[in-house]
């Protein structure tokens, strides 16, 4: 039996989800650098789809996945454009004008952290 597209694609999707729950409180990852940790370098875009799925999932802290500069690109699949920059902030992360400052301080490598 052969896997479908899709299931391919939920399988991706729950590996994105189990890194992004590894993600500690204060702290914050990209797209790209959770991609890169799969061994999909090429697919942080879908990475994004994933986050942008995952919305309603409370054990998944989607509010800690930002864009490679730090910008908080996917603030909009949140409840209101400001929940996602009150959960950083209530975490200690200081945003302005939709960006994490000292971004490298709170930046979390998966590559790193989780030891490939």
């Amino acid at each position: 039996m052969t896997t479908s597209i899709s299931e391919n694609k939920r399988d991706f999707f729950q590996q994105v989800y189990q890194v992004v729950r590894l993600i500690p409180e204060g702290r914050v990852t990209s797209y790209g650098a959770i991609a890169i940790y799969l061994g999909t370098k090429k697919s942080s875009r879908m990475v994004g789809w994933a986050m942008n799925a995952c919305h309603g999932m409370e054990d998944v802290p989607a509010h800690r996945v930002v864009n490679r500069i730090g910008l908080l690109t996917g603030k909009q699949h949140f409840e209101t454009d400001s929940t996602m920059q009150e959960r950083l902030e209530a975490e200690g992360i200081k945003i302005i004008e939709n960006q994490v400052q000292s971004f490298a301080l709170f930046f979390w490598d998966p590559a790193i952290e989780l030891k490939l």
